[in-house]
């Protein structure tokens, strides 16, 4: 199979080729990083790319929680703007099998229950309680606490941020265009990657990325609220393995199939801290109680449909790849 990547320079991009070679198939690589003509949002070079081309592992996108509204306007052009060309041009060329690289922000908060009202979705925490380190969010209904547990796909989406928002819109648009062309989209909802090639010392990097810069530099990782914040730390090698599988998986025509994609192990953002620390036998973390506001608190997701549907399973466990990244920076 020749499958074009784009973003195929990047983080992950460069993984998925590394994977799809390995696999056999030929990995077409598109990236901006390649010259500003590679520009994804350029019908011109897009159509160039696709000739020839089978498949689709679109990874280009501009990621992070950004600056509050600020670079709205830059995620949109580049995310959807950059989506909607692609998109076009598959469909001028042919090429039927799409595989998006889809994000969890797309749910906002994660599932929660309380106690006396059952499954809940509390609204965005509130400045004030923020200011305060109030950050558990409460029953929406009665005030209680709630119990975080894991999402699964057809929870609702509810975006709380730019970025969030840009990253539903491209499922969006997959979906019109599988209706459209008859084609088969998958939209693997990535939760925070990390690994080796992660971009470092940019407003955009995650949080991973940001914990081993510090410690490069000899300093004590900075770990915002109280570090209680719970998410899933999935290895970027994982995630390509993913996008082969459903690459090569018969998926359904006309529509848009999404897929949980973590390791299954909800981690706190201090337990990464302290991984990361202990393998760089860096200083202890320091919790600061700041926050980001577009940030969630808890977001673990259910990555069973995957496993179940397409018999995609992690296999670098937490403390392998805490090691190896160490290693790395």
């Amino acid at each position: 199979m020749r499958v074009l990547v784009t973003g195929g320079a990047g983080f992950i991009g460069s993984h998925v080729v590394d994977a799809l070679r390995a696999r056999g198939h030929e990995a077409v690589v598109y990236d901006v990083r390649s010259g500003p003509g590679a520009d994804v949002r350029n019908p011109v070079a897009v159509a160039e790319a696709l000739a020839g081309v089978d498949a689709v592992s679109h990874q280009a996108a501009m990621v992070g929680l950004g600056n509050g509204v600020a670079d709205a306007a830059e995620y949109i052009s580049r995310n959807d703007l950059g989506t909607a060309v692609l998109l076009a041009a598959m469909a001028d060329a042919d090429v039927r099998r799409l595989v998006l690289a889809g994000s969890m922000v797309v749910y906002g908060e994660g599932r929660y229950e309380c106690a006396e009202h059952g499954v809940v979705r509390p609204g965005p925490r509130a400045v004030a309680d923020l200011d305060a380190g109030r950050f558990e969010p409460h029953c929406p209904l009665c005030g209680a606490e709630l119990a975080p547990g894991l999402v699964g796909e057809d929870a609702a989406a509810d975006p709380r941020n730019v970025y969030a928002t840009t990253k539903l819109a491209q499922e969006h648009l997959a979906a019109a265009w599988a209706r459209s062309t008859g084609g088969t989209a998958v939209s693997l909802r990535y939760h925070n990657v990390y690994g080796p090639r992660m971009p470092r010392d940019t407003p955009y990097a995650g949080v991973a990325s940001f914990f081993r810069s510090a410690l490069g530099r000899g300093e004590a990782p900075r770990v915002f609220e109280d570090g209680r914040q719970r998410r899933d730390f999935v290895h970027v090698r994982d995630v390509a393995a993913a996008n082969v599988t459903a690459l090569e998986a018969e998926s359904r025509p006309g529509a848009l199939t999404a897929y949980n994609t973590g390791s299954g192990e909800p981690r706190t953002v201090g337990d990464l801290a302290h991984a990361l620390a202990a393998a760089c036998a860096g200083p202890a973390p320091v919790t600061t109680g700041e926050y980001r506001l577009g940030d969630v608190r808890h977001i673990t997701a259910d990555s069973g449909r995957l496993r179940a549907d397409l018999g995609w399973k992690p296999e670098i466990a937490f403390a392998e790849g805490m090691r190896e990244f160490a290693a790395e920076g």
